[in-house]
């Protein structure tokens, strides 16, 4: 709710407060200039660094591994490229900050970190079972760690047919 609060409420009463202010700096055209002249580069580098984000996560598909980074940095592109877009100076820094490559690692890095904090605390209370009249089946967490050192956590089941003292009743009639 926070997190709402401060995108609809906070950030255009904070834009706006910075388009003012500069607007009487440096005039009105300049900064209307400036803000138009901030989203065309913020398009031309979105480009370059999605296509090159595209090319790495084709090649690591094409050699059999995951592309976990790849799809986290695409995100982080497409928000970065939508803040560009949005006329201001607080979202242009924002959103030329997710186009650094190094930025952009950092927030992926902690991001992933999160993740499998998350799947950790899982993987302690997540093993279980669930027994239906026909199977039984047990969940369990393994990880996975690419050459990058991006860990990735996943569920599986394991399916076997369960015999009851139904089911042997079936067969004998």
């Amino acid at each position: 709710m926070k997190l709402l609060f401060m995108l609809f409420i906070v950030m255009p009463v904070v834009e706006m407060t910075v388009l003012i202010k500069v607007g009487s700096l440096i005039g009105v055209w300049p900064t209307i200039l400036f803000v138009l002249l901030t989203a065309v580069i913020g398009a031309s580098l979105l480009k370059r660094q999605g296509l090159s984000t595209l090319m790495r996560a084709n090649q690591k598909m094409n050699a059999g591994e995951i592309p976990a980074k790849e799809v986290a940095e695409g995100f982080m592109l497409a928000v970065g490229g939508a803040l560009l877009l949005t006329p201001g100076f607080v979202t242009d820094a924002i959103g030329f900050a997710l186009l650094m490559p190094g930025v952009r690692g950092l927030m992926i890095g902690q991001i992933m970190k999160k993740m499998v904090v998350t799947g950790a605390q899982q993987f302690t209370h997540g093993y279980g079972t669930s027994e239906g009249p026909f199977t039984q089946t047990k969940t369990s967490y393994r990880t996975y760690q690419d050459q990058d050192g991006v860990i990735i956590e996943g569920e599986f089941q394991e399916e076997s047919p369960r015999k009851d003292h139904h089911s042997d009743q079936i067969e004998k009639n």
